[in-house]
């Protein structure tokens, strides 16, 4: 993979943002979200066979991860500066509009960017991330995923999460993300790649202070997704009910589930071709 890759650098307001980078430049432009505590090769089994279908694939490091800026302080990581990274990559490659799909926190800021901005967006792929006002009520009228959540409240102290995270070499991160998906989806060496990335200098704060922002989350008062948009689920996530893929469409005008019965969150890691082939398909074809 790595000799079809290109390694971009965006300067964009207040921040500068890796990204990994695949395909034709002319080729229509496919954007690609990870999420926490990934970064762009989170995305790795992806990025070629879009690139190959003839895609422009750009896959960043968002800020706060491995090779992107990392500022001071949670509140610059707010929903509205992580749209606002989306848009720029998409401007400096002069693209008024783009596919986007996203995983996780990847798949949050990938709703954020259609209801904001759903001129811009061709296209919406998510993958085990509930719309953010399914998430909103989910979590207020079911017990159940307050305690699946456990670790977004704990993510709210004070240094203890960085503590956590960093302690033993990032013991408690790597086992997180064995523990939580099926028997050898994560290698050693892709266990190594991600401890590299967790050690560039501030990373492990900045990761979390993407969780700190959610004690200033506010209703969203516009719900409805004018954007085509493609849900893909892994029906094992320990982290997300399922129900939470099956609401969201209501807030979807034209939207579809694919949900994958066998796989946990980590989807794109599991079903690596399936989804890679469902990308391609989705982004590809014309809605009637």
């Amino acid at each position: 993979m790595q000799g079809q890759l290109e390694h971009l650098t965006f300067q964009l307001p207040g921040v500068s943002i890796h990204a990994a980078a695949a395909g034709p430049k002319a080729g229509p432009l496919a954007v690609l979200l990870h999420g926490y505590p990934e970064f762009w090769y989170g995305w790795r089994s992806q990025i070629v066979p879009l690139a190959e279908a003839g895609f422009r694939v750009i896959a960043p490091d968002q800020r706060g991860y491995n090779e992107s800026s990392k500022p001071e302080g949670w509140r610059a990581y707010q929903a509205h500066h992580l749209v606002g990274d989306v848009l720029g990559i998409a401007d400096a490659l002069a693209r008024e509009r783009f596919c986007l799909a996203g995983h996780d926190w990847g798949g949050i800021i990938a709703w954020a960017s259609a209801l904001a901005h759903p001129e811009r967006i061709e296209r919406l792929a998510v993958l085990n991330a509930p719309h953010p006002r399914v998430f909103q009520d989910y979590i207020r009228t079911h017990p159940a995923q307050i305690l699946r959540s456990w670790y977004m409240f704990f993510m709210q102290i004070p240094w203890l999460p960085e503590f956590l995270f960093e302690a033993a070499n990032f013991r408690f991160m790597t086992e997180a993300l064995v523990n939580s998906s099926r028997p050898g989806t994560f290698s050693q060496q892709d266990l190594e790649k991600y401890c590299e990335a967790w050690r560039k200098p501030g990373a492990p704060t900045a990761m979390i202070n993407w969780y700190r922002t959610l004690r200033a989350a506010r209703p969203i008062s516009n719900p409805a997704v004018r954007v085509p948009v493609k849900i893909l689920w892994g029906a094992q996530d320990r982290f997300l009910a399922a129900d939470m893929a099956r609401l969201s469409l209501q807030y979807c005008q034209r939207g579809e589930l694919q949900m994958f019965p066998n796989a946990t969150h980590w989807l794109q890691h599991e079903e690596p071709a399936a989804v890679s082939d469902g990308l391609i398909a989705f982004f590809s074809a014309s809605w009637p």
